[in-house]
């Protein structure tokens, strides 16, 4: 028996936009059955998800290799759709995996991120999905460079909406350009992101966080959440609250010993979504036998 692996993403962490990504304890588990006639994917994620080969997973292994034979498989999954958790990324993954393992194909896993990247169109979600951690990637001429770090050890809350949110409603919220001396700023504020999460800088890693100029404030109308959880955050003492992905999930960077304090006062709010504690996944892609 074999069985593919692939944790949820939260992606962006601020201003990180289409290139950081972090990969928490959330989890995609394929496994693969016997040959068939026909492609047959045995779930329970809802009617709307396909059982056959037009699902995502089998439509993206096709992709890479169209003559595989069809086999069953069984898909279980807790990462909740349309929320800004990698859902879709995850299935790609997934879809690759399956190619490389019926396939034979021996791909490695900068490989997988390539192909990965280049069907999802950038490299945000799909990247910490196959290597795991924290990764900082870039997409340019066809080409990903992800270069993977150690996420310091902090606890992640995450705010789940009762709402999905589809990442291309999600995209026509953003401005269409960004004057020069603005786009400079957003920068660099993401490069300091970075530096201070690869070097343990906690001190910076929060005010960094919530300093995004790409998208965050584009968004606030789509996920008016995410300032209550913010100014939530700030009383309790979090270290950041940013809105992970497209959303509408919001993620909490926050003590453990604050957790209880902050859902109890958040529900008073009026937030009826699911609040999730989450891990970091260090390991991304994993395929057991």
């Amino acid at each position: 028996m074999t069985v593919i692996r692939v944790p949820a993403t939260s992606a962006n962490l601020g201003p990180g936009f289409d290139s950081l990504g972090l990969a928490v304890s959330l989890y995609l588990e394929l496994e693969i059955g016997p040959a068939s006639d026909s492609w047959l994917v045995h779930h329970q994620l809802g009617k709307e998800i396909p059982a056959d080969e037009e699902n995502m997973i089998i439509q993206t292994a096709l992709r890479l290799a169209p003559q595989l034979v069809p086999h069953e498989v069984s898909v279980k999954s807790n990462i909740p759709l349309a929320r800004g958790l990698g859902s879709s990324s995850t299935a790609i993954v997934a879809g690759l995996e399956l190619a490389n393992q019926l396939g034979r194909l021996g791909l490695n896993k900068k490989e997988l991120v390539q192909k990965a990247t280049e069907i999802e169109g950038h490299p945000d979600n799909v990247a910490p999905a196959i290597l795991g951690d924290f990764v900082a990637s870039a997409y340019v001429n066809g080409h990903v460079t992800s270069v993977k770090g150690e996420f310091p050890e902090l606890a992640l809350l995450a705010y789940i909406p009762d709402y999905e949110l589809a990442t291309s409603k999600s995209r026509e919220a953003l401005p269409k350009s960004l004057a020069f001396g603005e786009a400079v700023a957003a920068g660099s504020v993401g490069n300091a992101l970075v530096a201070s999460i690869l070097t343990g800088n906690i001190e910076e890693v929060g005010p960094l966080m919530e300093a995004d100029r790409y998208h965050e404030q584009a968004r606030l109308q789509l996920v008016p959440h995410l300032e209550q959880l913010r100014n939530l955050g700030h009383k309790l003492g979090a270290l950041a609250t940013y809105l992970s992905g497209a959303g509408p999930t919001v993620m909490v960077v926050i003590d453990d010993k604050q957790v209880a304090s902050l859902i109890k006062q958040a529900k008073s709010l009026g937030l009826s979504g699911k609040f999730e504690q989450l891990k970091v996944d260090r390991q991304g892609l994993v395929v057991m036998r």
